[in-house]
């Protein structure tokens, strides 16, 4: 039977390149100078630092710009409160989200469920959702039923096999 898995991945690198930039482009602004605006880059989040909450927003502003230059979805942004730090200097932290959680896994299922393809059903696996189906067709309708539901993470999906 044709499958294929809806997941969500974030590429770190184009993030990383993506925070590069912002960090190069904040240096370099005249109404960035002398506010000591950057971007930590880890793994899991991103922390943005600056002199004020005014340059705090306008730095996130950035990024954002630069993320979809790079074709990251902002849905895999998750800014947190903007926290005051030592210096009288703001800070905050954005989560990068990946994987798909339980909650959207049911979702998924639901939409596709709630759609009336005929032989077509779908099962979490983990941070991932597997969908079946009789024929390619119903996959392929499937996969733009999907696309056209606004979930809160971005959706790729791979492995379509027949």
């Amino acid at each position: 039977m044709p499958t294929f898995d809806v997941v969500s991945e974030l590429d770190l690198q184009e993030v990383r390149n993506a925070v590069d930039q912002a960090n190069r482009e904040a240096s370099n602004r005249f109404d960035f100078k002398g506010t000591d605006a950057r971007i930590d880059f880890s793994e899991k989040e991103l922390t943005l630092h600056a002199s004020t909450e005014d340059r705090l927003r306008a730095l996130y502003t950035l990024l954002e710009e630069k993320m979809v230059k790079r074709s990251v979805s902002l849905k895999s942004l998750e800014p947190g409160k903007i926290e005051e730090a030592s210096h009288q200097s703001a800070r905050q932290k954005v989560a990068l989200k990946a994987g798909i959680s339980q909650e959207i896994g049911k979702q998924i299922n639901k939409i596709i469920k709630d759609s009336g393809l005929k032989g077509v059903s779908s099962s979490i696996q983990g941070d991932q959702v597997r969908v079946t189906g009789k024929q390619r067709d119903d996959l392929q309708s499937a996969i733009a039923l999907l696309k056209e539901s606004d979930l809160p993470v971005p959706l790729q999906f791979t492995n379509f096999r027949d």
